[in-house]
């Protein structure tokens, strides 16, 4: 699945939480139930997964943990605030950058339309690998039909 489509995906399920809560809740409740959705489209993700510091060469455990983590490409960071802060911005970009994951969705839910509360990070995108990747996909599928038949 290409990083766009997955992306679509992930903020749809996200959408369909807040259409069914609305705001004014907890961040765990939406990531409870953010993590219900991305289950039930059977998209793979780890939740509150921790995020190590390298510092001259050795692991630290500092006690950084990503909300949610889905196909081991994207970073979900889970907000209930009255509005984003310059400080999570910078918290999203530090995760992408020691995960190694390439994007990042911020989701505020305390917006009163979801929309105005997803942002989207970059971090080292390559277009070349993301085409290099789908390619792969592509031939992997026509190899599964293949065999299928």
């Amino acid at each position: 699945m290409r990083d766009l489509e997955l992306t679509r995906r992930i903020i749809g399920a996200a959408i369909t939480v807040h259409r069914e809560l609305g705001p004014g809740l907890l961040e765990t409740v939406y990531e409870e139930c953010l993590c219900f959705e991305l289950g039930s489209h059977g998209l793979p993700f780890v939740r509150q997964h921790p995020i190590p510091v390298v510092y001259r060469g050795t692991k630290l455990d500092c006690g950084y943990r990503a909300d949610i983590i889905v196909a081991s490409r994207v970073i979900i960071e889970v907000k209930a605030i009255a509005s984003i802060a310059p400080v999570h911005e910078a918290v999203m970009l530090t995760y992408l950058r020691l995960s190694g994951c390439r994007i990042g969705l911020l989701i505020n839910f305390h917006s009163a339309t979801l929309k105005d509360g997803v942002h989207r990070f970059v971090w080292n995108y390559n277009p070349e690998e993301e085409a290099e990747r789908r390619d792969t996909e592509v031939a992997e599928k026509c190899l599964k039909r293949r065999f299928e038949y």
